[in-house]
């Protein structure tokens, strides 16, 4: 859908990129909301993280490493939440919740959104999405974002709304944005989980207080309509998903009873992993080990220590065995395949630092030690 290089995209950007502070001086403490380790067109990895005024990236310098220039900080005032998502095309998109408290007047909340489209580009400027709500009072208590972006290039931009329904906004073929539009839903939490396959289409998970919802698209940019309800807990916030056969997800999140993280297929029974993961996703990523196609898994305890894992694809039920990696994190972990074919392993450091573990050249899923970034 978009063809430009990005070359033009400077006009927007509030700093030039070319200033690379300390992670520590700007608090980036904050991972984003979606996948935060991202692999380039050129085969450079790109790592992003929040502070409390903007977007910090770091890059790659060639494919396959070990050099990262940055970190660049981009100034986002106002912001309150902000998720990353990548298309097809490698087009990094954000999406931010911001909050604005005028000149004198009442805060006003609305969705933001902003692009790099090209590895260690500029970022554009950020455009107002707006909000599904005129009432005030009813905009401030509009949701986080979620993000997903069709084959064709389109995004679609998920919230929930005040009512505890879930919202749309999405692009049209043009690049213009259709109105936003009512999906339904009830008791939706934060932590919406947005999946596109390989074949176009998308699906939507929403946690709710007892149960959670899905929405499948039956043809790539068609409309996505309300498929399933199940009685299931899920913990809010911990949900993610993956493609892990043709047009079939898996989804990972943490059960509040047990504590532990489940795997689920749509007409299937969680399959409980174990682990006691924070409030926070599960990173995860497909992979060739020895061979073999391979889900791998990562999350971060309660007492901060990233946990590592790896199955065979669809094979969760074979048994999961989480392994210390040494790493100890304020925030999320990343997982990602570099251009060699490596598993990446990115977090936080409690300085704010980005560290990286790569997979290592003996069997199985070893990791070398992080280096700090």
């Amino acid at each position: 859908m978009r063809t430009r290089s990005g070359r033009g995209a400077s006009r927007g950007r509030e700093l030039s990129g070319r200033e690379q502070p300390s992670a520590e001086r700007y608090g980036a403490r904050r991972t984003m909301n979606g996948r935060w380790l991202v692999l380039g067109k050129d085969g450079r990895l790109t790592a992003y993280a929040r502070t409390d005024d903007g977007l910090l990236r770091w890059t790659e310098t060639r494919p396959g490493g070990p050099q990262w220039a940055g970190p660049d900080f981009f100034p986002v005032p106002h912001l309150t939440h902000l998720s990353v998502v990548q298309g097809a095309d490698t087009y990094v998109h954000f999406l931010g919740r911001r909050v604005d408290g005028g000149r004198g007047g009442p805060p006003v909340t609305d969705i933001v959104h902003a692009i790099q489209y090209q590895t260690g580009r500029p970022v554009t400027e950020w455009r107002s999405l707006g909000n599904p709500h005129a009432d005030p009072e009813k905009a401030a208590r509009l949701g986080a974002p979620a993000a997903a972006v069709s084959a064709s290039g389109r995004v679609h931009v998920f919230v929930r709304n005040a009512g505890g329904g879930v919202m749309l906004r999405r692009e049209t073929p043009g690049g213009k944005w259709d109105r936003w539009s009512d999906l339904r839903g009830s008791g939706v939490q934060d932590g919406l989980a947005a999946l596109v396959h390989v074949s176009g289409r998308i699906e939507l998970l929403a946690v709710g207080e007892h149960n959670v919802m899905w929405w499948l698209q039956q043809e790539p940019d068609g409309e996505l309509r309300r498929e399933l309800t199940m009685p299931v807990r899920v913990a809010p916030g911990t949900a993610a998903a993956i493609e892990t056969a043709p047009d079939r997800a898996t989804y990972y999140w943490a059960d509040p009873a047990a504590g532990g993280i489940v795997a689920h297929r749509l007409g299937g029974w969680p399959i409980p992993l174990g682990g006691a993961p924070a409030a926070e996703p599960v990173a995860v990523v497909r992979a060739m080990l020895d061979g073999y196609d391979c889900t791998v898994l990562a999350h971060r305890d309660v007492a901060g220590q990233v946990m590592l894992a790896a199955c065979g694809t669809e094979n969760e039920q074979s048994g999961v065995w989480w392994s210390q990696t040494g790493e100890q994190s304020e925030t999320a972990p990343a997982l990602a395949v570099d251009a060699l074919g490596r598993v990446v392993l990115a977090v936080l450091g409690r300085d704010g630092s980005l560290r990286v573990a790569r997979q290592s050249g003996e069997p199985g899923l070893s990791m070398t030690p992080s280096v700090p970034v």
